[in-house]
Parts: structure tokens; sequence; C-alpha cells
């Protein structure tokens, strides 16, 4: 794919979510923003090919992580904070679920109490096309691969605790 190809794939995707979050009210309030509270050296992914106008900040391993003060224009927030604390995880067979990502169970209340909320269905339907989408890009697709065997892992880790 073309650098312009990504750009309409991620305007897509963006445009798929819309507004969607996973509760129709803000979820800050019940951790006071914890998500958005990072520093230099913590951040969110980039998904293959996702520009950031948020500042990046390159790991050792060579990931890109968008980083913020805890403050920006939601408009402008990288894929990863939109659809936080889940993620499109893939299957062996390359289908699209959506879980819970396990890897913020100690940061977001939406994970450690799910059982206790009520959730938009909108978001997770839209999610689930959005992995659909990035599961058409060999590179994003092999991410999700990626990513999702971390979430299996730290599940599996999570429930051996």
């Amino acid at each position: 794919m073309s650098k312009t190809d990504y750009e309409k794939m991620y305007k897509t995707i963006f445009d798929t979510l819309g507004d969607l979050t996973p509760l129709t009210v803000d979820c800050g309030v019940l951790c006071d923003g914890a998500c958005c509270k990072g520093d230099q050296q913590t951040g969110m992914r980039l998904f293959p090919h996702e520009k950031s106008c948020l500042a990046i900040t390159e790991t050792e391993s060579g990931e890109r992580l968008a980083v913020c003060n805890g403050t920006c224009d939601r408009n402008e927030r990288p894929l990863a904070c939109r659809i936080f604390p889940f993620f499109p995880t893939i299957d062996e067979s390359g289908k699209i679920f959506v879980e819970p990502d396990y890897r913020a169970a100690r940061l977001c209340p939406l994970i450690s109490h799910s059982d206790e909320i009520v959730f938009d269905p909108k978001f997770f339907k839209a999610l689930k096309k959005v992995g659909k989408i990035l599961a058409k890009d060999s590179e994003c697709k092999n991410y999700l691969y990626k990513v999702t065997e971390e979430i299996d892992m730290y599940y599996s880790f999570l429930s051996k605790e």
C-alpha cells in the first residue's frame, strides 16, 4: 500500500469509529483519566503506517509510541487511544473478535469491573469492522496477530494470580 492508501485506510477507520467509545459516558470520570497520564517513556503504540499529531517516541525495540500530556484534541488521538481498553484480536483462521486488552487490567476499571458495566454495543460492532479493515493489509494483519498473542499471554499471566 502507498502512503496515500494508508491515509485513506485510517480515515475510514476513524470515520467508522466516529465518536463511539466503550461507554456512552466519559469513562475518565471512573479513574480520573488514568490512561491519559503518560510521560515521555509511556504512551500508546501506533499501528503500522499510522501517523500521529502527538509527540512520538521510539522504544528500544523500535516501536513508535504516541505520548501526550493528558490533554489532546480527541479527533487527533491515535487508534490505540480510541479503542482502549479493547482490541480487535484475530484467531489462526483470520477471524476478528473484539476482546478486552488485558494489558490494561491494572490501569483501567473497565477491564477490572467489566461484569458490572454496560458497554455500548455500537462501539464493539464498529471496532470489529475496524479489525476487518486492518486485516486486509498484511502488515496490519501481522500486527493484529502479534498484539493478540501479547494479550493472550498477559491474560494467562493474570489468570494465574
